[in-house]
């Protein structure tokens, strides 16, 4: 199906059919044919913006994470000067998003299962910017009275990782929902 096409330039239609589709979809299962007839360009405009379908997906897991940093701001903003509070916000934020039907997980972690080769350049950007994710958790917990970060990190990681997976596993609500308050579980260790 076309969609709209005034006043939205062929590469930001390209990109936001791929970023629909690469979501609920998956990258692999999504050729390009599919994305340009959903933008309503031709091939060579994806090819000239874009140069691969492999620098689409780049471009595709770095929006992703940028939704990730935004979730992560207003959890700092929400609590501010309570790095506890904070990662209570997002793992309660996020227990809520992977408690709604259409839930697909993180698109990073989502990617990285997707390309099992640790040498494919979707998978080392989506682990980059993965390892993003796990450094804001550690950075948070850094701030914190804690005997053992190394494994409050870890744990919530885990935990994060978790609810990527259940919260597509599961039907609605699912252990997903359950998400903050494990953390405070974990937190309160």
């Amino acid at each position: 199906m076309k969609r709209p096409t005034s006043g939205v330039s062929a590469a930001e239609r390209i990109r936001n059919s791929a970023r629909d589709l690469f979501y609920s979809n998956g990258i692999r299962c999504v050729g390009v044919d599919e994305i340009v007839q959903n933008a309503g360009v031709t091939k060579p405009s994806l090819y000239r913006a874009y140069e691969s379908k492999d620098g689409l997906a780049a471009v595709y897991l770095d929006e992703f994470f940028q939704t990730c940093l935004t979730r992560f701001e207003q959890a700092e903003a929400t609590c501010p000067d309570d790095p506890r509070g904070q990662l209570l916000s997002y793992f309660d934020g996020l227990a809520e998003r992977a408690s709604r039907p259409a839930y697909r997980g993180c698109g990073l972690t989502n990617a990285i299962l997707e390309f099992p080769d640790h040498n494919h350049p979707v998978r080392r950007e989506a682990a980059r910017l993965k390892q993003a994710m796990a450094d804001w958790i550690a950075s948070r917990v850094a701030l914190l009275d804690t005997g053992e970060p190394e494994r409050l990190t870890s744990g919530l990681v885990l935990l994060m990782e978790g609810v990527f997976v259940a919260g597509q596993a599961f039907a609605p609500p699912g252990p997903a929902a359950h998400a903050g308050m494990v953390a405070r579980l974990l937190l309160d260790m």
